[in-house]
């Protein structure tokens, strides 16, 4: 009859399979390649604690090279606050209440915009430990512009496997490194909402160099971060 060819029809049990399998096998190498590369970074961060301590016995210091990633922490409210300033804070996403936290690249252009709102904010470089805990243990992503715990990797797979991000830890090595699909990754993770830290904060309204809390603390944010997740 009508001299067609027959067509092969796959059953959608076996389509099903296969896309499990592809899906599987993507997750075992992105977990395969983030462990590499988490291997990497400890081995990094324990060069530079080696570097710190000859540079420290030498009588100077050792200056890291150029951080990419910053955590920002709004740690005040907006009583009297210039409408500029309220402005950068919204840019940051960092709008609402205190203790609200984000992840920022480093760039000329975001430095300027800290400084322009450092009284209401701390910030400082996470290292890979505070990354993965805060991902894992206050972790929301944006889903239709819903806040949705990050309780599956098919979450995370739904809104950002388009860029080859499809797991938990695919996310935490993207933000940890700035990897290409930075901004993508980072705007599906909500802003972390993080607890009072222990024993509260001394003084808000001073910098952090004054012994107050405000503005850059460098590495110091990993300790702030523990305290308040």
């Amino acid at each position: 009859m009508g001299g067609g060819e027959d067509k092969v029809v796959i059953p959608q049990l076996v389509l099903k399979k296969r896309k499990r399998n592809e899906e599987w096998a993507l997750a075992k190498k992105t977990e395969i390649e983030t462990s590499k590369k988490e291997a990497r970074e400890k081995r990094k961060e324990k060069e530079v604690i080696r570097l710190k301590r000859e540079a420290k016995l030498k009588g100077g210091f050792y200056v890291e090279p150029e951080a990419k990633l910053l955590f920002i922490i709004r740690i005040r409210g907006i009583n009297a606050m210039h409408p500029k300033t309220r402005k950068i804070l919204q840019l940051l996403r960092l709008r609402q209440q205190i203790f609200n936290g984000v992840f920022l690249k480093v760039n000329k252009a975001t430095m300027n915009m800290l400084h322009r709102v450092e009284p209401y904010v701390t910030y400082g470089y996470p290292n890979l430990k505070s990354v993965k805990e805060l991902i894992y243990k206050r972790g929301y992503g944006k889903v239709n512009h819903q806040r949705i715990a990050l309780t599956d990797n098919s979450i995370i797979g739904q809104a950002l496997g388009k860029y080859g991000i499809i797991c938990a830890e695919g996310l935490i090595h993207e933000i940890m490194m700035v990897g290409p699909h930075f901004k993508e990754a980072n705007n599906f993770l909500w802003p972390f909402k993080l607890k009072a830290p222990l024993g509260g904060l001394k003084k808000k309204r001073n910098h952090y160099v004054e012994g107050g809390d405000a503005g850059n603390r460098e590495n110091y944010i990993n300790q702030l971060i523990g305290s308040m997740n």
